[in-house]
């Protein structure tokens, strides 16, 4: 009678075998081992390697297991798992599946060899990509600072794993747009091709399930499992940099997919060639690819997202709002988006317009400060752009009235934004004796009391400088 129970188990892994790939197969229920078959209590006992392998089979196969056991066994059959937990000490502990494998049993007109087909419904039972649906190509403006990376990602999506650009190396600041593409890459990969495996994970989250699995004992199903992987998208993978186990494992899972022609996709904020604490073996497999930097988007660039964010939503801002946004948000998109989330709800909870004053409002508390101190040179570099003139001609002796002004203008802000003595700003503006700068600072402050012109002048100064007031 056993024999005859185990040969049903057998005939149960040769239709999953015909409904998976080898490699989940392999992974997956190759280890698993038959135990005992209850006739009374119609209960199928089999022993898995770990707790991990019988939560992913409880995740993902559970529908598939109960439509061959019930070709198998016939209806109303239970599952129970033994799960080792203890391999030195051989102890192990005993479950029953969360969910009764009870599946209604075939059509009585399906023969034996459709067998296959019964089962072949659970097979959509996928891993989840954990993507971002939102962040698409089609969302992902393209401007000159990602038209590279845009282009080749796109490229891999529609044919992952053949193309030269294995790896995939994205870098950036935060905020110019890594997780948008990769995820972007990855939604556009699963819409064409449904049956691939494709992950998107952050370093973080990856290194908390090798420590877990290390703990666990079950290093080897967590390395099986990401081996699986068709199109494998890793986030932030700098954060690695002092985790040497983490790297070791990750440097064999990397070696399988990439000798499989897997598709591989890494985005970072640094080139690989800064990525300190990394092993060479491992850098030189993250160089053989593409690497490709994303730089922080410009004005024009910004705009573009803003106004296509506005369509999207159907918000209605004036254009000279977009710009002050576009120039003050930092070149980030993250803040962009806050901003822009920020106005909708300030418009809608105080029932008005958005204007320039509610947007100054706005930016003070959605966007993040540089907190580098303000310089005599920052400061010369923004009003000598805004008047259109050189420092040189700042520095010079003429007594040109644009000269003056800009001269007067710089000094005014130095005094305003810096800790420095009134010496020292002359000396830095033109070698000017501290008088100069008395005066200079003193003549501003009497025309921003009268002249309106002046004043916003000034104030669009003031916002280019990127600082709260």
């Amino acid at each position: 009678m056993v024999n005859k129970h185990k040969m049903l188990w057998d005939k149960c892994l040769t239709l999953i075998k015909e409904n998976v790939t080898e490699q989940q197969f392999n992974t997956w229920f190759q280890p698993i081992v038959f135990e005992s078959y209850s006739v009374e209590a119609r209960t199928l006992l089999v022993q898995v390697p770990s707790q991990y392998v019988y939560e992913y089979l409880e995740q993902y196969y559970i529908g598939l297991l109960g439509k061959v056991l019930t070709h198998c066994f016939g209806t109303s059959v239970k599952l129970r798992y033994r799960i080792v937990v203890d391999k030195a000490h051989n102890i192990a502990q005993e479950v029953e599946a969360e969910e009764p494998a009870e599946i209604s049993a075939p059509q009585a007109t399906a023969r034996s060899g459709e067998a296959a087909r019964t089962a072949n419904a659970a097979v959509s039972q996928e891993l989840n990509p954990q993507l971002n649906t939102r962040q698409t190509f089609n969302n992902y403006i393209e401007g000159e600072s990602n038209k590279l990376p845009r282009t080749v990602g796109l490229s891999i999506a529609e044919h992952p794993g053949k193309s030269t650009f294995n790896p995939f190396f994205i870098y950036g600041p935060s905020g110019c747009g890594k997780t948008h593409l990769v995820n972007a890459i990855g939604v556009r990969c699963k819409e064409m091709y449904p049956a691939k495996r494709v992950l998107y994970v952050s370093a973080r989250l990856f290194q908390v399930q090798y420590t877990d699995s290390t703990r666990q004992n079950t290093t080897n199903d967590f390395i099986n499992f990401y081996q699986s992987i068709d199109v494998l998208i890793v986030d932030d993978i700098q954060e690695w940099a002092t985790a040497p186990k983490t790297l070791d494992t990750f440097f064999h899972i990397f070696n399988h997919l990439f000798r499989n022609g897997k598709q591989i996709i890494l985005a970072s904020d640094r080139p690989p060639v800064e990525l300190q604490g990394m092993k060479d073996r491992l850098l030189t497999r993250f160089s053989c690819g593409l690497i490709a930097e994303l730089e922080k988007p410009n004005v024009q660039l910004c705009i573009d997202i803003l106004k296509s964010k506005c369509r999207r939503d159907g918000l209605k801002i004036p254009d000279n709002v977009i710009g002050f946004i576009a120039e003050t948000a930092n070149g980030s998109v993250r803040d962009l988006e806050g901003v822009i989330n920020s106005l909708m709800a300030y418009s809608v909870v105080y029932n008005c317009n958005i204007d320039m004053h509610l947007a100054e409002r706005v930016i003070k508390r959605a966007v993040k400060v540089d907190n580098r101190p303000l310089t005599v040179d920052d400061i010369l570099e923004k009003v000598c752009t805004h008047y259109n003139v050189t420092q040189q001609n700042v520095f010079s002796r003429s007594r040109k009235r644009d000269y003056v002004t800009v001269r007067q203008v710089s000094m005014y802000f130095a005094q305003k934004y810096t800790k420095m003595p009134a010496s020292r700003i002359g000396q830095l503006i033109g070698n000017r004796d501290h008088s100069t700068v008395i005066h200079s600072c003193s003549t501003v402050e009497q025309r921003l009391k009268v002249d309106k012109a002046f004043v916003e002048e000034l104030n669009s100064i003031e916002n280019s400088f990127r600082l709260k007031k």
